[in-house]
């Protein structure tokens, strides 16, 4: 087998950026498996690795890379020293990885060849929602252009090659193994954990404790003592986001206010007094404690009738300057107990004349 990367300039939920795009290919039948990812590290290259033979259904015994420091730990060539937590990766599917000598990339150049034909034939006039519905395209191309188109130099196509060829693997572990990295982290006061720039809710009652974060190719676990306190979608591809789950940090809803004494005592004996109390505590701002005072204090210094007379009138025009509705109820109480007809009063001075 043979395996390299190479980074290509695409558009990802209408942002240009630049990612790492992994292939893996048999050197006999040229089948091909690509995967983009945001960045390549050794969590990446694992969860590739295992991906690819996953599609072979089966490993080659060799697989020739190049001299990245992602595989290896040092050296360069036949002098290379396999980082341990990758030859022992390759080890449990059977593979021992092989790096060519520095500059003499003719050894993977069935890898390399396939990355110049995505980028001409693959990538033109794409956009992608996700690195998600990315990976799903690359695949199908893969299925059914990449492998399905004939070679010359084979005389068929790579698939119908890879039938004679796939006797020869190496069959998968009954057990495979598992890409995650594990780490502790300690939860903000905004109770989130931190994981490649992003963050992850968890249950408030653990602000300032120690949990276990075991970060999966597609999914973020959290533990505490544990025991799992919350499972979060990973963030692919995105920077500083944040992911809350459905019941972390709910928002405490706040009773219903209680109307003010003062509104109390206004209500509940006259329709268009309690009309006229809600439109004014409406009209004003916070409670209206003030003002619902001084109309309590007008209620209580009128009669009656000239009040609500007033308060009616007042209700229709929409009249809350309390200073003017005193004077409206003014006007009512003068015309209800003084009402004299000035004309009669002339006639009967003059008559006492």
């Amino acid at each position: 087998m043979q395996h390299d990367t190479s980074p290509h300039r695409l558009e990802v939920a209408g942002k240009s950026v630049t990612a790492q795009c992994a292939g893996l290919t048999l050197a006999y039948s040229r089948r091909l498996f690509v995967h983009y990812y945001p960045r390549f590290t050794r969590f990446e290259a694992k969860h590739f690795l295992l991906q690819a033979v996953q599609f072979m259904q089966g490993s080659c015994p060799r697989c020739i890379i190049d001299n990245t420091s992602v595989v290896l730990a040092g050296g360069a060539g036949a002098d290379a020293v396999i980082a341990p937590e990758m030859a022992a990766f390759a080890r449990s599917l059977g593979i021992e990885f092989r790096a060519h000598r520095v500059n003499h990339p003719d050894r993977k150049a069935r890898i390399e060849r396939p990355f110049a034909w995505i980028e001409r034939g693959f990538l033109p006039g794409r956009t992608f929602a996700s690195f998600e519905e990315l990976n799903a395209q690359v695949l199908r191309w893969c299925i059914e252009v990449a492998n399905a188109k004939p070679k010359r130099s084979l005389g068929m196509s790579p698939e119908a090659a890879y039938v004679m060829e796939k006797p020869h693997l190496q069959g998968l572990p009954t057990l495979l193994p598992a890409v995650y990295d594990v780490f502790d982290r300690v939860v903000d006061l905004y109770g989130f954990v931190s994981v490649d720039t992003n963050r992850y809710s968890v249950p408030e009652r653990l602000v300032g404790k120690t949990v276990t974060v075991y970060k999966h190719y597609a999914s973020i676990e959290i533990q505490h003592r544990r025991m799992p306190v919350a499972i979060h979608p990973r963030l692919v591809g995105e920077r500083d986001a944040r992911h809350t789950l459905p019941g972390h940090h709910t928002v405490p809803q706040r009773a219903p206010r209680q109307p003010s004494l003062q509104a109390q005592l206004l209500r509940g004996e006259h329709a268009v007094l309690d009309a006229y109390v809600g439109a004014l505590v409406a009209h004003l701002n916070g409670r209206g404690t003030r003002a619902l005072n001084r109309l309590l204090q007008l209620k209580r210094s009128y009669p009656p009738q000239p009040f609500l007379a007033a308060v009616e009138q007042a209700q229709k025009y929409g009249l809350f300057d309390l200073a003017r509705l005193e004077t409206l109820v003014l006007r009512h109480v003068a015309g209800d107990f003084f009402a004299l007809d000035d004309d009669d009063g002339q006639d009967d001075t003059a008559d006492d004349a």
